[in-house]
């Protein structure tokens, strides 16, 4: 019985090698020459080696093991994690607090926004890095890396329509073989000179941080490269679970870590001139191209894993209301989290081909890296400190001792990595400010057009009150109206009775709402409310990873509440909105012409909600905002 337990744990633990571990699990290929790349002036000495080593180790048990797979994976929404989900969760303790409320939505959109920076900038790094290796293997590859790394690019996101199921499979196997072989060839070269484990040791790196607190400061940029991806721990929590989670970092993907960077030190150690590609340069020659491939095949992993990443967050940004409506396709028929979208996936290889072509080396783009995830880190922090007093019920004390800690080693790396800046950190900042702007424009306009309409909107209890003192003709069929305000009539009915001047016989007004958590069961998020006159409110909660889907929600209508329902007898009336500039702006003209422009650019509701084309009927409105 208990290997029948065991068996699906080990599966899950092997899948999360392949989607979690992908790109904390390449940062080997770029984090430890980075420590010594030309931009941070550290120069080569055995007791900067083991500064160093001891940095990495102790960031990897401090920020990863203990912050994020002991205390962060268990700040989960209903078994989701990310920070999206972990924001629904925080303000649900602010909820009645206006002004905590939006500071808590401003944390989190800052935070998702430099998520995106993440994924554009690792699938630069890591397929760069890999490639790099080919001059290592031979001079005459140099000029192609660039080349080749865009081909291979340019390849995966060509490749995201098709869904990552048939690969997907293989990922996991494919990142064992990966830390296997890292944490092999790092043993190797420890064994051959045993005496850099003495870094283990914190003691070295206290030291390096005393004698040359200025040198610390910028080490501690790249000592962060190797916590880049610990935030994907927590992401992708809701595909795996925690302990799959915990046990893959524990037995494997740590001590493969950790061997690797302590073998690249002995290298280093034993062969100074090796610092400028430790990784590869350890590496026995007659293994060099297949390991070269392979690392390439991880880096592809790795990538896949944040562009994943990156459509999950954008549909969870729709949901949410921070995002307008755009095309999601789903590869996978059986697996709803599997999806693709066009819109994200090109917008995602400009910018990351940019990135290969203006930065052209890994060592370079580790200047751009680290800062959109150090941010990140930083609002998981400050939010996971307030779900430990809300959620687990800790006291201040406790909470401000351990919370505490993690934001100073957050700020510490913060203020390191804002050295970068001029060096090429500009990038993720000037990224996740035109992310951050385009949520917070759509949040706003959206919420500028709700009181609009409610202001114009005529009150529905009253409107039917009305039906029995001057009757509308009423004709045959049933007419289901889209409303975002179930307490006032739509304006797609009220033109309708302008210029059609009839009623159906059996009217719906359905109005839908995304709550706070990742699903909503149909028997309870349904709500269905007879108000008379052959007029019902029909209320629907899903969640916000829930696929809405009109012919699913009436089928289930049917089911509780013994309704019948024709799909193809039945009418949808949307109202489309053209936003309009008001004389007396309510937010800044440039920012209503941005949401006047998302507002035009998003997917119909008809295709949100999977309503049949030919069933939808749309009425146009002004609304000045």
């Amino acid at each position: 019985m208990q290997s029948e337990n065991r068996s699906p744990t080990v599966a899950l633990s092997l899948g999360a090698l392949g989607i979690v571990y992908g790109d904390i699990g390449t940062s080997p290929l770029y984090a430890f020459q980075s420590a010594f790349g030309s931009s941070s002036g550290v120069t080569y000495s055995p007791a900067h080696v083991d500064g160093i080593l001891s940095l990495i180790f102790w960031a990897l048990i401090l920020m990863v093991s203990l912050k994020y797979v002991f205390y962060v994976l268990r700040a989960d929404n209903h078994g989701e994690g990310g920070i999206l989900a972990l924001m629904a969760l925080v303000m649900r303790r602010f909820r009645h607090k206006e002004k905590l409320h939006w500071g808590v939505v401003a944390l989190g959109l800052i935070g998702a926004s430099m998520f995106y920076g993440d994924s554009v900038i690792t699938p630069a790094i890591s397929v760069l890095s890999a490639i790099e290796g080919m001059s290592v293997a031979t001079p005459v590859f140099g000029p192609w890396e660039v080349p080749v790394t865009a081909g291979i690019l340019v390849g995966l996101f060509m490749l995201q329509r098709l869904g990552t199921a048939g690969v997907g499979r293989f990922f996991g196997p494919v990142m064992l073989v990966w830390f296997l072989a890292i944490g092999g060839f790092g043993a190797e070269k420890i064994m051959e000179h045993p005496s850099v484990l003495k870094a283990l040791n914190p003691a070295y790196g206290a030291e390096l941080v005393a004698l040359h607190p200025g040198l610390a400061l910028v080490l501690l940029g790249a000592v962060f490269l190797v916590l880049t991806g610990g935030e994907a721990l927590y992401a992708d929590m809701g595909h795996f679970g925690r302990r799959p989670i915990q046990l893959a970092w524990v037995f494997i993907v740590l001590p493969a870590l950790v061997l690797n960077y302590f073998g690249q030190g002995a290298m280093v150690l034993e062969h100074p001139e090796a610092v400028k590609n430790p990784f590869f340069m350890m590496l026995p020659h007659v293994v060099l191209w297949p390991m070269l491939i392979l690392a390439t095949a991880a880096t592809v992993i790795a990538s896949q894993a944040v562009i994943s990443g990156a459509y999950s967050m954008t549909a969870q940004a729709i949901k949410l209301g921070y995002l307008p409506r755009i095309p999601i396709v789903f590869t996978n028929e059986e697996q709803q989290g599997q999806i693709y979208i066009p819109f994200i996936n090109w917008l995602l290889m400009m910018f990351v081909l940019a990135l290969v072509f203006v930065f052209r080396n890994a060592d370079s783009l580790a200047n751009a890296y680290g800062f959109a995830v150090n941010v990140t880190m930083l609002v998981t922090t400050l939010f996971c400190w307030t779900a430990a007093l809300e959620k687990w019920h800790w006291s201040q004390f406790k909470s401000a001792v351990i919370w505490g800690g993690f934001l100073l080693l957050d700020s510490l790396f913060l203020v390191s990595n804002s050295l970068k800046i001029v060096h090429g950190g500009w990038f993720p900042i000037l990224f996740g400010a035109c992310i951050f702007t385009a949520l917070s424009t759509w949040e706003r306009g959206r919420m500028l057009l709700r009181r609009e309409l409610a202001d114009q909107g005529l009150d529905l209890q009253d409107f039917v009150t009305s039906l029995s003192t001057y009757p509308p003709q009423r004709v045959e069929g049933t007419a289901i109206y889209l409303t975002p305000d179930p307490n006032t009539v739509p304006h797609a009915l009220l033109h309708n009775l302008k210029h059609n001047k009839v009623l159906h016989e059996r009217v719906f007004f359905l109005s839908a709402h995304t709550a706070d958590v990742p699903h909503v069961d149909p028997a309870h998020g349904i709500e269905l409310k007879a108000l008379g006159d052959g007029i019902y409110l029909l209320h629907v909660e899903y969640g916000f990873k829930d696929e809405p889907d009109v012919g699913a929600l009436l089928r289930e209508v049917e089911r509780l509440h013994d309704l019948e329902f024709h799909l193809m007898e039945t009418s949808f009336f949307l109202a489309r909105q053209t936003i309009i500039a008001a004389k007396v702006p309510r937010m800044a003209r440039w920012r209503e012409v941005l949401f006047a422009w998302m507002s035009r650019n998003a997917q119909a509701a008809a295709d949100y909600f999977r309503i049949p084309p030919n069933r939808v009927v749309e009425l146009g409105t002004q609304i000045e905002i």
